[in-house]
């Protein structure tokens, strides 16, 4: 029998007229013992027909390819009399639910997936969503959404055991060897559509995703929406899909590694990342590719992708320790190396250029890599600057910028930049500064601020942007010459010993 209360019965009944599949009635009744949904379809009928009928002598029920020919509605639900609406489920049971031509009716949350053994999530299942938590809620009892059993572990519940059999070998849920099976239903493509009406902000292109629908901004969508407008654009009826899902691909990779380290970039004419503008390229390498490619033949690996604490324009060069930096190996083919391994590969990016070197190279952890940007902003940064005066200069007209403290700027988004960020005014601080005279109209900057401070913009004001200047405080243009980052204070990853 199956781990179900009394309170569950008007539930039950409820999805069953819905045209939900036996698994999907248990899901939704929070029902999360793993040998149940691997019962088979018509044992499941039977043992839901027992519950409602509470009569073992009743003859078995199975599925049909037919939906019930009374839909019962939510809102029709609460004039009827309950005893009358389970009893009238369980003749659905016993009557309607025969199979019929060996085909069987696609249930309308899961569409098919727990009936063949498929995985695919779609709007309707927060429809059903809807219609449970309403009954549930005249009951006077509170059920969350994440209370409900994800449809892909009940089909891992289901698959784990038939793959161990067929395969030979134990499955591990831990396993860093991931087997992922897509599938696709045409039929439902526009289901989530109306959602893009109601909450547009969710559905934004991007150059890397095909479809704004993905199973992210979906769910954000569904979380966000309010119950009463998604039922004015998604009726309480659930109509029985035409077909069911079909298998669009099915993937054998491997789990990510992590390696870590930090660079130093020597060139005024080296992009951290590749440089292409309009589909072409401007730049004939970049830090990621002179580190990455290496990296890839090493892991036998085809993409990957750069992340670093903060950048530096191309035409900046990074000094000091340098900039800490990881990178995500997508599905490597190679996954474990002995530290020594690493080294040799880091003296080789090392000889192979000197626009850049590479320290402290390592594998981590995708956890230890939120320690670099952790608190990213509360970080500080040293830099040197050269600059230039419009006026002619004597050291004693500079030395006050060194008596200056935490001082403030407001910075609007620079006009370098407003392209591909949004236009706002950010606060940051210059927690200190130094200054050596060269001559005249030059003299060398040196700044400890918070990290995200635009320099270039603080020296030359950017029209008035950035408030206040060098060229305000000095009363006078000023611009620069030379830029380098001289440390990043982020205390990651561990420094190697050499």
């Amino acid at each position: 029998m199956f781990p179900l209360k009394e309170k569950d019965r008007r539930v039950v009944q409820v999805l069953l007229s819905a045209g939900c599949c036996p698994r999907c009635v248990l899901r939704f009744c929070c029902v999360g013992i793993q040998t149940t949904y691997r019962l088979s379809r018509k044992e499941l009928f039977t043992e839901l027909h027992k519950f409602l009928n509470d009569d073992e002598s009743k003859p078995e029920a199975v599925e049909c390819n037919q939906p019930p020919c009374k839909k019962i509605r939510l809102q029709d639900s609460e004039k009827s009399d309950d005893n009358s609406d389970l009893s009238g489920a369980a003749e659905l049971l016993s009557s309607e639910y025969v199979l019929r031509n060996d085909q069987v009716q696609i249930c309308t949350v899961c569409l098919g997936i727990l009936q063949d053994q498929c995985e695919k999530e779609f709007v309707k299942k927060h429809a059903t969503w809807l219609l449970v938590k309403q009954e549930v809620g005249q009951q006077g009892s509170i059920l969350a959404k994440d209370d409900i059993l994800q449809l892909k572990e009940v089909y891992k519940w289901i698959t784990h055991p038939l793959l161990s059999e067929e395969l030979g070998v134990p499955v591990d849920g831990k396993s860093l060897f991931e087997i992922s099976v897509v599938f696709a239903h045409p039929e439902t493509d526009g289901d989530c559509h109306f959602l893009a009406t109601v909450c547009p902000d969710c559905f934004r292109p991007t150059k890397n995703k095909q479809s704004v629908f993905t199973r992210m901004a979906v769910g954000k969508a569904l979380e966000k929406i309010k119950d009463d407008d998604f039922l004015q654009q998604f009726p309480y009826r659930l109509e029985p899909p035409k077909g069911s899902c079909v298998v669009q691909r099915i993937q054998c990779t491997h789990n990510s590694v992590y390696v870590a380290g930090r660079y130093n970039k020597f060139s005024r004419t080296l992009p951290q990342t590749p440089w292409v503008i309009d589909g072409e390229r401007k730049m004939e390498s970049s830090v990621e590719e002179l580190i990455g490619e290496p990296l890839k033949k090493l892991f036998k690996v085809d993409n990957l992708n750069f992340s670093s604490s903060g950048r530096e324009d191309v035409d900046v060069r990074a000094l000091g320790n340098g900039r800490p930096f990881a990178i995500e190996l997508l599905n490597p083919h190679r996954t474990s190396f002995p530290q020594q391994e690493l080294k040799e590969l880091q003296e080789k990016i090392n000889g192979s250029t000197d626009k850049i070197r590479v320290r402290d190279l390592q594998i981590v952890t995708r956890e230890a890599i939120g320690h670099m940007k952790e608190g990213e902003e509360e970080k500080t940064k040293s830099y040197r600057a050269l600059i230039w005066t419009e006026k002619a200069i004597g050291k004693n007209d500079i030395d006050f910028l060194e008596e200056l403290k935490d001082l403030k700027l407001d910075q609007k988004t620079p006009l370098r930049v407003l392209h591909r960020r949004p236009l706002a005014v950010r606060t940051r601080l210059i927690h200190s500064m130094k200054v050596e005279y060269i001559d005249q109209q030059h003299f060398h900057l040196i700044l400890k601020t918070q990290a995200g401070t635009y320099v270039k913009e603080f020296v030359h004001g950017d029209f008035g942007r950035t408030k206040p200047n060098l060229g305000t405080l000095m009363n006078m243009t000023t611009d620069i010459l030379e830029l380098d980052v001289e440390s990043v204070d982020v205390d990651w990853p561990p420094t190697l010993d050499e």
